[in-house]
């Protein structure tokens, strides 16, 4: 049966490839191997999705920045810059 938290070592995988399939439709299943994280088995649908977000991130420029993140940007600067005159 499945381990609690949804994780199996890589000899389960070999063992109980059924009952971890299943898992792995329902929900992001980990793999271990020497007790440690190797892999991540997910359902097509959850891939996908990661897949679609990963290339909606674009670069951008500060033309292009939103004008909030852009005067957080400023005022980042600015409070750096200060710091930088008084440590001289």
């Amino acid at each position: 049966m499945p381990r609690t938290g949804g994780s199996y070592s890589t000899s389960d995988l070999s063992r109980k490839s059924g009952d971890v399939i299943a898992e792995a439709l329902r929900h992001p299943v980990t793999i271990t191997q020497r007790n440690k994280p190797r892999l991540v088995l997910l359902n097509i649908d959850d891939y996908e999705r990661l897949i679609r977000q990963s290339d909606a991130r674009s670069v951008g420029t500060l033309e292009t920045m939103p004008s909030e993140l852009l005067n957080e940007f400023e005022a980042a600067v600015d409070t750096y810059a200060g710091t930088d005159e008084t440590n001289r």
